[in-house]
């Protein structure tokens, strides 16, 4: 017995927050291509039946559920574990800001992050023990069935090293787009940890299609 999990990222943020570090304290909208985004993936996700439905609280991760809303007959659950990491001192910062003001390379921001090196942001350990108990309180309650969960980025990359067991650093290597799905099955555990497939990586409905 499995349970399919779509981890989808929210759709593209407005324009003045592009590449800037906004991670949960700043509570930013959708841009005008961000709504067209989430149509389509909304229009994709039609192809699937879901038991359940989960997100982040956050504006922009509701505004991306918006348009699925119509299909799904429940009531999504909010899950306070599935918000963005806390970039501490970085937040509100541009990616070519923080080599200025901070001496490090924000591409480098997942090994950083993995070190505990960003001033004032969440410890790592903090952030993957949040996102994992959100993971696994889903999977119980659906031992079996398909769940969609719409969060961001930074947590879809935890979700996927929890699942896989893999450092979070490696995860620089994955994109994980706009309005993007992954698809994993979690099977029976093994070794104590659950058996965990990885079926579809970062598909993009309003790209890919």
């Amino acid at each position: 017995m499995k349970t399919s999990l779509f981890l989808m990222r929210h759709a593209e943020v407005e324009e003045k927050y592009h590449r800037v570090f906004g991670g949960s304290r700043i509570d930013m909208g959708l841009s005008a291509l961000g709504h067209r985004q989430a149509d389509a993936l909304a229009g994709w996700l039609r192809r699937h039946t879901f038991d359940g439905v989960y997100a982040s609280p956050m504006l922009r991760v509701q505004l991306t559920m918006d348009p699925f809303r119509p299909q799904y007959p429940g009531t999504p659950v909010l899950i306070d574990g599935l918000r963005e990491v806390d970039f501490g001192s970085w937040t509100g910062f541009g990616w070519n800001d923080v080599q200025e003001k901070f001496g490090a390379s924000a591409h480098d921001w997942l090994d950083l992050m993995e070190r505990d090196q960003i001033p004032g942001a969440e410890p790592m350990e903090a952030f993957r023990s949040r996102v994992a108990d959100a993971i696994r309180f889903i999977v119980d309650q659906h031992p079996g069935q398909k769940v969609a969960v719409f969060a961001h980025g930074g947590v879809v990359r935890m979700a996927l090293s929890h699942l896989l067991g893999l450092p979070m650093r490696k995860f620089e290597h994955f994109d994980v787009d706009y309005a993007g799905a992954t698809w994993v099955d979690i099977g029976e555990v093994k070794t104590g940890r659950a058996r965990t497939e990885v079926q579809l990586m970062n598909f993009v409905p309003w790209r890919d299609l």
